[in-house]
This record gives structure tokens, C-alpha cells and sequence, in this order.
């Protein structure tokens, strides 16, 4: 038997490790019950950390891990799915392709940036979204200081008042100062089509996020979109020109494309529709986790958001389940009640909500420190120790705060 992962992200990670938990505990080996992992790296780019300086050190190693729980890796990206001959076909860096079966399939195959045809964008525009998007606009940032000192070069447009909007925004002021001298005044400048800033946080949390703002000097075009970028800057939808020598789009993200390949029901971010256990309901064998996955979180209307921490644990049930089916044991249904917010807010410290409703429990320096334990902590592999490592995918524990 052969359960087959696409993606190494966190959905994707958790899925191999808790698949790899419940063949341990059933005393199935990994011949009988193989496990395989496919991705272009053995590796987890710490996406939530992409607006950070550095973001080529934000990556984690998955081989030592993989290898410790016999857990196979399949080095390649995924072309195509064929749900009826249950295979995949998988392509290398080098052009050569292989087919491989499967008896169980999970999509984890994350999301991506969500790019309109805003003219000039492609050519213009920078973000966070990937680690190689995020090397370019560090790139970028450092390369501003070979240009004489202007207006332009030390404004930056931030395209997006969500959460990874206002994580960016808070960050460049001082990733600009360290690259263009302390005395630089950088310009930072978030635009959203939205009447508040930060929509999707509610009303509770506005007030710490947009004091933390201003304390960050960092200005908003609210209730106005981007309309076209050009290499002197935006034009937002109301006509206003921003001179600006960078422009990060931040505004929105989708399924990856591969979910598409899976003649099933999505929605309007294309996420696959899963049943509680994370199946495809309409697909058989095929189970969908992490971004690629519209679940619901409990029996009164909230759904996973696309999010890491809702990701570890949708991949812990769904790599549990798609095993469970194979090893003929009893599934256990997705669950995730607790849900908290951590929302980086650069030099004015970080915001701690707790509940669907978003209560805010800390701010300030007290927030901060709870967000650098989880970037730097918590949401990285577990060590390369095959009973710690299988431990920390208990379906029931990820994530459980």
C-alpha cells in the first residue's frame, strides 16, 4: 500500500508525521504501509516569517526528519493527478518525468499570491508570498541603497490591509533604516480597497493595530484600490499618484493550481470541499488539507482559515485518516475550537487575540515575545528523533492552545 503527500509545507509536514504516528502505533512497517512525501525540496519555508530581512535563512530541512520516521522523499513537483488510475505524475528539476500509483492521496499543496491583471503589477510589483518572492524584494530593498537619496526610493507602497499587509508594512521602517542609514525617513504607505484597515480582525483589535500604526509611521489609503503600478510608483483607483520605488501587492491569496486537477466542488478561494474526516467526498482515495482545503473547524459555522496554525493540525487529521482508511481503523474527525491571532506589529510590539471573535489577551512587548516563540520555535520541525518526532503529531495535540 502506498499513501502518496503532495506538498511540504506545514499541512504537509504534519500529514507525514501523523500518517507515520498511526502506522507506528498499529505496528504496520514501512513496507507493508509506504509512505511518500513529494515536493521540489525536502524543505519548509517558514512562510509566515517571509516578511522578515533575510528571508533566505527562513527555510527548515526535512530529510533528517523524513528519514527518521521512514517516511519516503520524493524529490519533484507534481504535474498532473489522475484521480481514476489513482496516480500522480511527478516532474524533476531536469525535465524527467515518472509516474507514481497511490491507494490514498493528500493534497497539501498550499496557496499562492493572489495576482489580478492590474497593469504594471507583473513588471512592478514585489511581495512575500514565496521564499524566492522574498529574496527578490530583499534584494531589492538593499539594492536601493545605490540610488541617490529621493522621495520615491524611500517610499514603499503596501498593497493590502490584511494581516500580511500590516506585518510587512511595520517591518520596513526599520529594515529600510538598516540598509539606508539611521537617520533615513522611510515612507511606508498601506492601500486597501476596504473602509478599515485589517477587516477580517473586527472591530475589537482596530484600535491596537492602527495605534501601532502610527507608532510605526506608517500611513493608510483606505477605500481606494491600486488601479496600475509603473516604475515611478502607483496610481490608486480615486487617481492619486504615490511616487514609490517599491510596491509589495499583499492583497489576497488562492489554492494552489494542482487543486484544480481534482474533479471535485470548490470554492470561491478554490479550495477543495472535504468532509469532516478532510476527504473529498465525490473522489475516492483522495484526502485535502492545509490551504488546499475548505473544512469546518466545529459544528457552528467556522471554517479553517488559510493559516499555519490551521494547517498543522488539518494535516495531522487528514495524514492520520488517509492512513486510518488504508490500515482499516477508525477515522477521527477534524476539530479545532481554539483559535488565536499573533499579529507581528514591527517596532510597536505584536497583537494577542484569542476566539473567533478575536479578544485581544496581550499586546505590546508581551505580544512580541510570544510571537517570536512561535515564529522561531513552535512552528518549526520537530527534531529529527523518531519517537519526539512521531509524539508531536498527535491529531488531538497540534496546535492546541
Amino acid at each position: 500500500m502506498r499513501l502518496v503527500i503532495i506538498g511540504a509545507g506545514f499541512a504537509g509536514m504534519y500529514a507525514a508525521l501523523s500518517a507515520a504516528r498511526l502506522r507506528d502505533i498499529q505496528g504496520v512497517s514501512p513496507e507493508q504501509l509506504e509512505i511518500a512525501l513529494v515536493s521540489p525540496e525536502p524543505t519548509l519555508v517558514v512562510r509566515p516569517r517571509l516578511y522578515e530581512s533575510k528571508p533566505e535563512t527562513l527555510t527548515a530541512s526535512l530529510l533528517d526528519v523524513l528519514n527518521a520516521i521512514d517516511v519516503v522523499y520524493v524529490q519533484g513537483s507534481v504535474e498532473t493527478v489522475d484521480t481514476k488510475s489513482r496516480t500522480v505524475q511527478i516532474v524533476t528539476a531536469k525535465g524527467a518525468r515518472k509516474t507514481l500509483p497511490y491507494d490514498r492521496l493528500v493534497v497539501a499543496t498550499g496557496s499562492r499570491l493572489f495576482r489580478p491583471n492590474v497593469p504594471g503589477l507583473a513588471e512592478h510589483g514585489f511581495s512575500v508570498d514565496q521564499l524566492e518572492d522574498a529574496i527578490a524584494l530583499d534584494r531589492h530593498l538593499h539594492a536601493l541603497a545605490d540610488r541617490p537619496a529621493s522621495k520615491a526610493r524611500d517610499t514603499v507602497v503596501v498593497a493590502g490591509g490584511g494581516f500580511t499587509g500590516i506585518e510587512a508594512a511595520t517591518e520596513i521602517p526599520t529594515r529600510l533604516r538598516a540598509i539606508l542609514g539611521k537617520e533615513a525617513k522611510p515612507r511606508v504607505i498601506i492601500v486597501d480597497r476596504n473602509t478599515a484597515i485589517a477587516p477580517d480582525m473586527g472591530a475589537g483589535p482596530r484600535p491596537v493595530i492602527e495605534d501601532a500604526l502610527r507608532k510605526c509611521g506608517v500611513e493608510t489609503r483606505l477605500g481606494a484600490g491600486v488601479a496600475a503600478l509603473d516604475k515611478s510608483g502607483v496610481t490608486l483607483a480615486d487617481g492619486e499618484h504615490i511616487e514609490a520605488a517599491t510596491v509589495i501587492w499583499a492583497a489576497g491569496i488562492r489554492a494552489a493550481p494542482l487543486t484544480q486537477q481534482i474533479p471535485a466542488e470548490r470554492d470561491n478561494f478554490g479550495r477543495l470541499l472535504v468532509d469532516r474526516d478532510l476527504r473529498v467526498p465525490s473522489v475516492p482515495g483522495v484526502f485535502a488539507t492545509g490551504d488546499a482545503a475548505r473544512a469546518a473547524c466545529d459544528d457552528v459555522g467556522n471554517y479553517a482559515l488559510m493559516s499555519c496554525q490551521h494547517a498543522t493540525r488539518m494535516g495531522a487529521f487528514a495524514g492520520n485518516n488517509a492512513a486510518a482508511e488504508l490500515l482499516g481503523v477508525p477515522t477521527k474527525p477534524y476539530h479545532q475550537k481554539a483559535y488565536v491571532t499573533c499579529l507581528d506589529l514591527g517596532e510597536a510590539g505584536a497583537l494577542f487575540t484569542r476566539g473567533w471573535e478575536r479578544k485581544v489577551e496581550m499586546v505590546g512587548e508581551t505580544a512580541k515575545k510570544t510571537k517570536q516563540e512561535i515564529n522561531t520555535v513552535w512552528i518549526y520541525p520537530p527534531r529529527p528523533e523518531r519517537a519526539a518526532a512521531l509524539a508531536s503529531a498527535d491529531p488531538e495535540r497540534v496546535t492546541d492552545l
